[in-house]
């Protein structure tokens, strides 16, 4: 029972933990764009690439992150550095495109060869699951580590099932994006992708901003 309770108590932890560092509702809306002019077909596969993909990062981060930082000699306020810049790239980008769409041109014979080469970079990393998801999941494995032998599997597990129900709720939303654009209409679209990149600017500049504090931090002691 208490194990099951120590369970329980972690899973809801990681997944209160995990949900606004992953934001899947907010990276809809951003990712929403690369999605226009795919059939339903190509959206799914998409989707589904970049769900696999998301769900192979934060698996590898879990179980083998920190040996690939000390591989490298990195260190998590550098990988906050690093990934808050590129996220606030992607929101910049997104804030000063002030291009109008173009439905007179007809689209590519296959769209989704257009996109395939960005499923990994910048959809899966850093949009979908960047810099904030893997200190959240390295400190996720720290708790389970300090845990003991005999409850590391159990903490684990229940870290990798917060993962899992994470990977759901992005692949329910990247697929539905469309319908709730649709609810809002046209200008509605253009808004909510608009507070949406600048959120996402923010959440980018945030994490830049705790890696320096960090940084500076450690440097001070």
């Amino acid at each position: 029972m208490t194990n099951i309770h120590t369970f329980l108590q972690l899973l809801f932890f990681s997944v209160i933990a995990l949900f606004p560092v992953v934001n899947p509702i907010g990276t809809a809306f951003m990712v929403s764009p690369y999605f226009s002019g795919l059939s339903d077909a190509e959206k799914r596969t998409a989707v589904k690439k970049i769900t696999f993909n998301a769900f192979a990062i934060c698996t590898f981060t879990l179980f083998a992150g920190h040996w690939v930082l000390e591989l490298f000699g990195l260190s998590i306020p550098i990988i906050q550095l690093a990934g808050g810049i590129m996220i606030c790239k992607m929101g910049w980008e997104s804030l000063s495109d002030d291009k109008e769409p173009d439905h007179s041109q007809k689209p590519p014979l296959n769209n989704y060869e257009s996109i395939k080469g960005k499923l990994f970079y910048p959809l899966t990393f850093p949009v979908t699951t960047g810099a904030g998801t893997i200190s959240v999941l390295f400190t996720l494995s720290a708790h389970s580590a300090k845990a003991g032998i005999h409850n590391y599997f159990i903490n684990t597990g229940a870290v990798l099932l917060a993962v899992v129900i994470m990977c759901i709720l992005i692949y329910i939303f990247y697929i539905n994006t469309k319908r709730i654009i649709q609810f809002f209409g046209t200008d509605g679209e253009k808004i909510i992708n608009r507070i949406f990149a600048f959120l996402i600017f923010c959440v980018g500049l945030q994490i830049a901003v705790s890696g320096i504090k960090t940084l500076m931090s450690s440097m001070s002691e």
